[in-house]
């Protein structure tokens, strides 16, 4: 039986009943969308392997103990995962960094520049790195794989042009091609990219 073949829920089922082999397949299909995912949150490389890696960990749990519920979306799921990790972690990182205005002459607690952004703000901006993923998609695999060095693991052009064995000029031209692609697609399907 060819595993590459079947479905997302085929395999979930596989890995339930002990076939690691199903999940090494899942695993194999989604690492590159769920990576990007996580990074276009966080933005930093050693944070998003760690989240990375915590949501195939738990992902596995849930498998294993019989609650993973198909709904014919996997991607969407291990994504909803990496969500609510990636929201913890900021949490977590927002009480950490708490602290007193007390003796402060400067009136922080009412500066606007240090205000929390609205949950309007919040969510369409997560609609907008949604959308950016998406357009990704559609490029030509060279301009893709530039876009997802680039930005998603954060190399240098030198670093994409010697992974691509391409000048920097050719990566630089395919950069400047998917940049020009993603605003054109934007543009027709009218999909907005501002961030707020």
């Amino acid at each position: 039986m060819n595993l590459h073949q079947l479905t997302d829920e085929k395999l979930v089922r596989l890995f339930e009943a002990g076939n690691s082999k199903a999940f090494e397949v899942l695993l194999l299909r989604y690492k590159s969308k769920v990576f990007s995912y996580i990074f276009l949150f966080v933005r930093n490389r050693e944070l998003t392997e760690d989240i990375f890696q915590d949501t195939f960990i738990k992902a596995i749990a849930t498998i294993q103990q019989g609650k993973y519920v198909e709904s014919g979306k996997f991607l969407a799921w291990i994504n909803r995962i990496a969500h609510n990790l990636i929201i913890d972690h900021f949490r977590r990182e927002k009480n950490e960094n708490t602290f007193s205005a007390d003796g402060v002459e400067y009136d922080i607690i009412n500066d606007t520049k240090l205000s929390e952004k609205s949950i309007e703000d919040i969510l369409s901006n997560e609609q907008v790195l949604r959308d950016v993923v998406q357009l990704v998609d559609y490029l030509p695999s060279s301009q893709q794989a530039v876009v997802r060095m680039r930005f998603f693991e954060g190399l240098s052009f030198k670093e994409i042009a010697e992974k691509t064995d391409v000048s920097i000029n050719t990566a630089l031209g395919r950069m400047r091609y998917a940049l020009l692609n993603m605003r054109r697609m934007a543009t027709e399907s009218d999909v907005h990219l501002e961030l707020k």
